[in-house]
């Protein structure tokens, strides 16, 4: 029996880069003796178990074989014959298919440094085509690893396209399509893992609402960049760089669904797309299984995100509805969410990134001042029952009156 660091520890250590976890293949055991020693079993589909103390992964040397469609369609022989190098040549990227003994020897057998080296995103074997998991995750390693300088390899972006016109992308279930997207969503430049699934084609098959935006153009005065597509691309990393959370970074990326539905004589104009988007965030959430603080807040940015841009215009009782619409009272919180992810929206547009938007200083005194009125000082004055409600409204929407009239910011 023999143990092996493999996978992204490897990778990590050697891109200097925090290693956060550390998985491990073992040689040469049966499950039974791992047992015996005092593993946990916890693998489903092949023999894994969790370290007695550290509780790291240990996964026992394994083959596969296709046998079906999709990603759970193998077979899988894991038998103390099985060597490290046939472990390895199964694992998706060069740079995933290295392993360290425990002496920290590194066991490089299908170039993994050299792609390192040359900041490719390289697949090992003609296995890779197999798993169309691997087509997301190659495109997510692109999106975490690009600000050092990686790229996918012409090769195994061809082969991604060749993947998906086989038709293995259209296996994948939401869940796991989800899963990847959630973790791509959060890595340092979001965008590339969309625009890869596009290049190979799979973006059209598993996300139709955002593939349909690009080339869809806008008004150049309001959008230098011009491709709706673009701007959404832009929007999401703008997300990346203010360190927003997942629901904002899900938001910026749906908030413009609407605008692929504009009738062709009216662009570049796009009357309308607010409200035409809401049933597309609905059907997208839906169909991936998004998790509903995720889709909540997507729906109120798409719906809502131009009555931010236009704050200073609103009239006190437009703005009242606004704040009502979106819970802003009883959830300030997910309201700092929207008004973040609006704020992307106006940035995410070309040579307009660093351009004053002073929206949300309206919006967030706009929801002070209302928050200012309390019952007690309605009931104080004698109201009761159902005049109580509408006399705190009116008394809400004159406070915001005063701030139309007096803000100066």
């Amino acid at each position: 029996m023999r143990r092996y660091r493999v996978g992204g520890a490897v990778r990590d250590r050697l891109l200097d880069r925090p290693v956060l976890e550390h998985d491990w293949v073992v040689t040469g055991a049966t499950p039974e003796e791992m047992v015996a020693l005092g593993y946990k079993p916890v693998g489903k589909d092949f023999p894994v178990f969790l370290h007695p103390q550290t509780k790291e992964e240990h996964a026992l040397a394994r083959t596969e074989r296709k046998s079906g469609r999709g990603y759970h369609g193998f077979t899988v022989y894991a038998a103390p014959d099985v060597t490290l190098e046939q472990d390895l040549i199964r694992r998706d990227l060069t740079v995933n298919a290295m392993a360290e003994d425990e002496t920290g020897a590194l066991i490089d057998p299908y170039g993994g440094v050299a792609d390192l080296d040359a900041r490719l995103l390289r697949h090992v074997s003609d296995a890779f085509a197999e798993d169309p998991v691997r087509v997301l995750r190659t495109a997510r390693f692109h999106s975490r690893y690009a600000y050092l300088g990686f790229s996918v390899a012409a090769d195994t972006l061809a082969l991604m396209r060749q993947m998906v016109e086989a038709g293995e992308v259209d296996h994948l279930t939401p869940e796991r399509v989800w899963k990847e997207t959630e973790r791509a969503l959060m890595q340092p430049q979001p965008s590339l893992y969309f625009t890869t699934l596009r290049e190979c084609g799979a973006l059209a098959r598993l996300m139709p609402e955002l593939d349909a935006l690009f080339g869809v153009p806008q008004p150049a005065k309001h959008h230098p960049e011009i491709d709706t597509g673009l701007h959404v691309m832009l929007t999401l990393d703008c997300a990346a760089r203010c360190n927003a959370p997942l629901t904002v970074r899900y938001a910026a990326l749906c908030h413009d669904f609407g605008k692929a539905l504009t009738p062709a004589e009216i662009l570049p104009s796009h009357y309308g797309h607010e409200a035409s988007g809401v049933p597309c965030v609905e059907a997208f959430s839906a169909r991936l299984k998004v998790p509903a603080d995720c889709r909540e807040l997507a729906l109120h940015v798409c719906r809502e995100h131009l009555l931010v841009h236009q704050a200073r215009e609103l009239t006190p009782g437009t703005l009242m509805q606004l704040l009502e619409r979106l819970d802003a009272l009883r959830r300030p919180a997910r309201f700092e969410e929207f008004l973040l992810a609006c704020e992307c929206d106006a940035r995410g547009r070309t040579g307009l990134e660093d351009r004053d938007y002073p929206q949300p200083l309206y919006l967030r005194e706009a929801l002070k001042r209302a928050q200012a009125v309390q019952v007690a000082s309605v009931t104080a004055d004698g109201y009761a029952g159902a005049a109580i409600g509408a006399e705190l409204r009116t008394r809400r929407i004159k406070a915001l009156k005063t701030l139309r009239e007096t803000w100066a910011v």
